[in-house]
């Protein structure tokens, strides 16, 4: 295990004993929750590292570098950032992805892009915020957001 992930886990396991040291009761409240929420992601976490072994089976790295690579430029960023912004998946695996994805040669620019849209804009969400905060509000707010996401992966793909 990484010095950060231990670190962290660490700094957890000391905090969950404090909580629990401080009310017994809530802390245990709030663990049964936490048991429930992983297992109910779970079957979208088996779903999505599936479809990240298939589609590394399937795609080879040479083709995943010249779709996501550094010479894809700026339309490779674009084409990414929508499919960020159409996916409806937990930051918490995306980030796994975009790590394999990295290390098959994607560019920063091109996981920037993917992470940054894939938090920022919600296409699958459109129709209730729509709803709740209005048509004009809603397709700003998402239509910004992607201009965000890629300024910030531009941003990223110059400075790493």
């Amino acid at each position: 295990m990484s010095p950060t992930a231990l670190l962290i886990n660490g700094t957890a396991g000391v905090a969950l004993i404090i909580a629990a040291i401080y009310d017994r009761a809530r802390t245990g409240r709030a663990v049964k929750m936490a048991i429930k929420m992983t297992i109910g992601m779970l079957p979208m976490v088996v779903v999505i590292i599936l479809l990240i072994g298939v589609l590394f089976a399937f795609v080879s790295p040479e083709m995943l570098e010249q779709f996501l690579g550094a010479q894809s430029g700026p339309l490779g960023a674009v084409l990414v950032a929508i499919v960020g912004g159409v996916l409806h998946v937990p930051a918490l695996l995306a980030f796994p992805l975009s790590a394999s994805l990295l290390d098959r040669g994607a560019s920063v620019t091109v996981v920037a892009a993917f992470i940054t849209s894939l938090t920022m804009i919600g296409v699958v969400t459109l129709p209730l915020e729509i709803k709740e905060l209005g048509r004009r509000f809603a397709l700003l707010r998402n239509g910004l957001s992607f201009l965000a996401a890629l300024s910030i992966a531009f941003i990223m793909g110059a400075v790493l």
